[in-house]
């Protein structure tokens, strides 16, 4: 069996999103085949979208699992549908939304699934809960995340208490 470390984005700006959130950890760790080994602070963030809407909680968890990369991907989307997903346009705004940001120190192009994530060095709400969990956290093809921190310096975030 593959076992391998996959860094997981959640983010929710509707339905109670700090709630949408922690209710994510907990299906992240009832997974089949999978262990949740660290999760971040939660942090506010504005959205990136032209579109209004309101203010996005955002985190990232660490899991260790034994699905492979697709396999975890399928199961992600269900967990965001469970929770009330409507993919309606892309930036829209979303019940919960999760993204396979890293797994082990796999690169992989398709058209479903890219890793590592294709914009995670461009978004400050991204790389800060990385960071809180994997202070030394390498990118494929980018290098260390603590390196790519201060070209995103323009974009609001707040560390949230719980």
């Amino acid at each position: 069996m593959v076992r391998g470390r996959a860094y997981i984005a959640l983010g929710s700006n509707l339905s109670e999103p700090k709630a949408q959130i922690t209710a994510a950890f907990a299906e992240l760790s009832r997974m089949p085949r999978t262990r949740l080994l660290a999760r971040s602070s939660l942090y506010r963030s504005a959205p990136i979208s032209a579109i209004a809407q309101p203010d996005y909680v955002n985190a990232v968890a660490l899991v260790e699992t034994g699905l492979e990369p697709h396999v975890l991907l399928e199961a992600l989307l269900s967990i965001e549908l469970s929770r009330g997903r409507v993919r309606m346009a892309q930036n829209a705004p979303r019940t919960l939304d999760l993204d396979i940001l890293l797994y082990n120190d796999l690169v992989l192009s398709g058209s479903h699934l890219t890793i590592p994530h294709p914009r995670m060095h461009e978004r400050r709400f991204v790389l800060c809960p990385l960071l809180e969990i994997e202070p030394d956290c390498e990118i494929p093809g980018l290098g260390r995340a603590q390196d790519l921190l201060p070209a995103l310096s323009g974009q609001i975030l707040q560390k949230m208490t719980e």
